[in-house]
């Protein structure tokens, strides 16, 4: 290993999975025996992943032109109060003043009005209600990475990307990190797996880098698996997985 007057300083490499061989073996080695590196690397796993994270909980599409046609439906001061005259004398001065035509067109373009009002409210609803997932799932990645007991394994895929699962047992749940991985391609999606004794039970869809929370219980899975599957997932892998990785213990 480089530098082993100070092993101390390769805390950050070996978190990133920087170190490669003889390197990274050695400094495992002295990783056993010294609490203090391995405080340090829990620490910059726990930054990693945390990035990663962010990464990942992008906001929904559409949810700025969401908020912002929402916005003119909201008031934000209360409305001035006016001596006005009754609906149905105003209907009359109308009619006397500008004929049926008139009187239709308005009715008209206060039903459109009443229409796009209502249409922005639920836009705005919706994009509410997606923040709020969004919210919740990084809350959940949160919780699986700060746990007392998390445990972490790292990995690399067949087509050459780095990857790291995050396991608690106390939670019951793992989260799935990766960075560079190349494009699914058309028609096909990344889709993670547990492997309970050799059975393959389906643990979500991977869009691209960053991290997950994979669908369901740890249980009594050995490791994780990650395969190229038709869009939308299969209940089964379709092929070869690209990474069968161990769970840590």
């Amino acid at each position: 290993m480089k530098h082993d007057d100070e092993p101390h300083t390769l805390t950050g490499a070996y978190a990133l999975d920087a170190l490669t061989g003889q390197e990274r073996e050695a400094f495992a080695a002295h990783l056993e025996h010294c609490s203090a590196c391995t405080q340090e690397v829990r620490g910059f796993h726990a930054t990693a992943a945390r990035l990663a994270a962010g990464v990942a909980l992008a906001p929904p599409p559409g949810m700025k032109a969401a908020v912002l046609h929402g916005v003119g439906a909201v008031r934000q001061l209360p409305p001035e109060v006016t001596v006005a005259r009754s609906p149905a004398r105003r209907l009359r001065l109308l009619t006397r003043k500008a004929g049926p035509w008139a009187v239709a067109a308005s009715v008209a373009a206060a039903a459109t009005l009443g229409g796009v009002a209502l249409w922005q409210g639920r836009q705005a609803e919706q994009a509410r209600q997606q923040a709020q997932r969004a919210t919740a799932r990084s809350h959940d990645v949160s919780s699986v990475l700060t746990a007392p007991d998390a445990r972490i394994t790292h990995g690399r895929t067949g087509n050459g990307a780095a990857t790291t699962v995050v396991a608690s047992a106390a939670r019951d749940r793992a989260v799935f990190l990766a960075a560079g991985l190349p494009p699914a391609g058309p028609g096909r999606t990344y889709q993670l797996w547990f492997a309970d004794h050799g059975v393959m039970r389906p643990a979500g869809l991977l869009a691209g880098d960053g991290a997950v929370l994979m669908h369901g219980a740890v249980g009594r899975a050995g490791a994780v698996g990650l395969t190229l599957e038709p869009a939308g997932g299969s209940p089964q892998p379709t092929g070869n997985p690209l990474l069968l990785l161990g769970l840590p213990t």
